[in-house]
């Protein structure tokens, strides 16, 4: 029996569908797919657009037509980030955005619009800058995590923002390092030129303001959960107890009577208010017949969790729980007057400005609460985060504009100016920022989770010059 023989063409190289470079399937286009006619139930070559060159991605053809021009750098979007659209027809060579059925690349090019026309939206004639070059010029809004860790090789070239903070007329005066885990609080007393900081790693740090040096570092004893000053005092909250210092006189002594930590303390009416981990709110009153100057006065009780911050405006005392709700109190009486529930998490920081109350939650959201004529609180506008807010804090710019520093989950802090809520900048960190506190003078700080101390300044106008005629 005969057997035919088939033969190869010896200008055809041998390479089965099993020698391909691996990786994947072919990156050519089948010819016969692009005209309609493949018929091949497994065809090894692609059936889709070609995809872009893997050599430099961010500058590839398909990249580039989604890329925001320049005018979208003034603070409308991301530049670097967002993919929006211009008013070219751009979709042609774009991902396509439906599950529709797609034309073939044949259809495709005889429907297209002419090349010029996709390339230049612009009308004038003008030489245009090319796509990369936009892209470094456009203003970053978000700052490169890879530079942040300190392994950014892209260094000029890159398309985030290599610095730790955004925005115009402040500016980072020093880092202060130290702490070795998340800094819970920051004061600074009146008449002393010290700041003071405490920590979860269980220590309280004094500053030089002068010098940035620490001059002396406190063993707490436990993790700290909060502090404050007023006047020379200066309280620091751990579990249990409250620790005070009173910095003229250098006497130091302890308060019993919370149970868990102190997340939270204010000072109001002769009064020190310290927020529990049971849900207490602590009350001492001060006095200069008693030794120690502070004796207990009342135990306020209606929350549910633990209550993690305090304020007080307007002879009212306001608690934010994790119970999702913010108590008012009467300052004199002690007695509960309202319970506000707008938020659905919990209530990290509370701020009374002017006549409203201003608060905070892992829910992501700012509420500003105004009087009611039947002596309620009522929201009035809520501000949507991106991320859960952490801690609120309020001062005014060198303008004596009033501005709001909210921190944020996302390891930033926004600048607000109010009541507009429009974004003035943004301070950035490797962990988030737990806390942020204001000083005299423009000085403002914040304190990581990482244990650094940032201080930040508002910086004078420029002084304008005015010509006598």
């Amino acid at each position: 029996m005969a057997t035919k023989v088939v033969r190869r063409h010896t200008n055809r190289p041998e390479r089965s569908v099993y020698a391909r470079p691996a990786g994947g399937p072919s990156k050519t286009v089948c010819a016969f797919w692009a005209a309609g006619r493949c018929t091949r139930e497994f065809c090894r070559f692609l059936h889709a657009d070609a995809p872009p060159s893997s050599m430099n991605p961010q500058i590839s053809k398909k990249s580039s037509l989604v890329w925001t021009k320049e005018r979208t750098a003034t603070g409308k979007g991301n530049a670097c980030n967002a993919t929006q659209k211009s008013n070219a027809p751009q979709k042609i060579n774009a991902p396509h955005e439906s599950n529709a059925p797609q034309k073939s690349n044949a259809a495709q090019k005889r429907n297209a619009t002419p090349k010029n026309k996709i390339n230049a939206p612009h009308e004038s004639n003008a030489p245009q800058k090319s796509n990369a070059a936009q892209k470094r010029n456009a203003t970053p809004k978000n700052v490169c995590k890879f530079w942040v860790d300190g392994n950014c090789v892209k260094g000029d070239r890159c398309l985030y923002l290599h610095n730790w903070f955004r925005g115009e007329g402040f500016s980072m005066l020093a880092k202060l390092q130290g702490h070795t885990k998340a800094v819970t609080g920051i004061a600074l007393p009146e008449r002393t030129n010290k700041l003071y900081s405490t920590s979860k790693d269980g220590t309280a740090r004094v500053w030089d303001c002068h010098t940035g040096e620490c001059g002396s570092v406190i063993d707490l004893g436990g993790e700290a959960g909060s502090l404050i000053s007023e006047g020379p005092w200066v309280f620091a909250g751990v579990p249990n107890l409250v620790k005070v210092w009173n910095t003229e006189t250098n006497s130091e002594f302890n308060l019993d009577g919370p149970v868990g930590q102190v997340h939270a303390m204010v000072v109001g009416n002769e009064m020190l208010f310290a927020g529990t981990q049971n849900g207490d709110i602590c009350v001492w009153k001060g006095s200069t017949e008693t030794n120690p100057p502070f004796y207990p006065a009342a135990t306020l009780k209606g929350h549910t969790g633990a209550v993690v911050c305090l304020t007080v405006g307007r002879n009212r005392l306001y608690s934010g729980s994790v119970d999702h709700t913010i108590k008012v109190w009467d300052l004199y009486t002690l007695q509960g007057v309202l319970t506000l529930n707008g938020h659905s998490g919990s209530v990290m920081s509370l701020l009374c400005w002017d006549q409203f109350l201003l608060s905070c939650s892992l829910d992501d959201t700012i509420k500003v609460w105004a009087a009611t004529e039947g002596g309620g609180l009522e929201v009035t506008y809520t501000h949507n985060e991106e991320q859960g807010v952490l801690d609120l804090a309020g001062m005014t710019d060198a303008e004596s504009k009033p501005i709001l520093l909210s921190s944020c989950n996302d390891n930033s802090v926004r600048i607000y100016e109010l009541p507009s809520f429009t974004e003035r900048g943004r301070l950035f960190a490797k962990q988030e920022v737990r806390t942020v506190e204001v000083g005299p003078g423009g000085l403002f700080f914040s304190g990581d989770a990482t244990g650094l101390l940032s201080v930040w300044k508002w910086m004078d106008p420029p002084s304008v010059k005015v010509e006598s005629s």
